[in-house]
């Protein structure tokens, strides 16, 4: 996916359920978490060891359909096995977009995106894309 459309992902885009979040603060999904915050998104955190709890102040949940708001952006903090149920979790929840994060490939949750009209990013991360394009608030 080209720069200009990942910019355009992350100006659309206002609420984010963030799988696969961490109370661990020298994690990548607790430090993405909090800079996505920072940045003005609405972060949903969505851990089933966490679930119930808060996260950075926002309320966790166990899985994508327990949430009951409209979900623009899944953001995939879970490995790749894990990804491609999450894909079929996201397109039930009728996000926009699902993101993998760095380091997260898989091929399979992509084609089930991509057919059922999800946008699809792949092996990034919105901390390092959003000042990398100029984006930061």
């Amino acid at each position: 996916m080209k720069d200009q459309e990942i910019a355009e992902i992350l100006k659309s885009v206002k609420t984010i359920a963030l799988v696969g979040a961490s109370e661990k603060v020298n994690r990548p999904s607790y430090e993405v978490m909090e800079y996505l915050l920072h940045q003005g998104y609405h972060v949903i955190p969505v851990s089933p060891k966490l679930a119930g709890q808060t996260l950075l102040g926002q309320l966790v949940y166990e899985k994508l359909s327990d949430i009951n708001e409209p979900i623009d952006m899944v953001d995939v903090f879970r490995n790749a096995e894990a990804a491609v149920g999450i894909a079929q979790e996201a397109v039930a929840a009728k996000a926009n977009v699902l993101w993998l994060q760095k380091g997260v490939i898989s091929e399979e949750a992509q084609k089930i995106a991509l057919e059922a009209g999800v946008k699809f990013v792949m092996d990034r991360c919105p901390k390092q894309d959003i000042p990398a394009l100029g984006l930061e608030k």
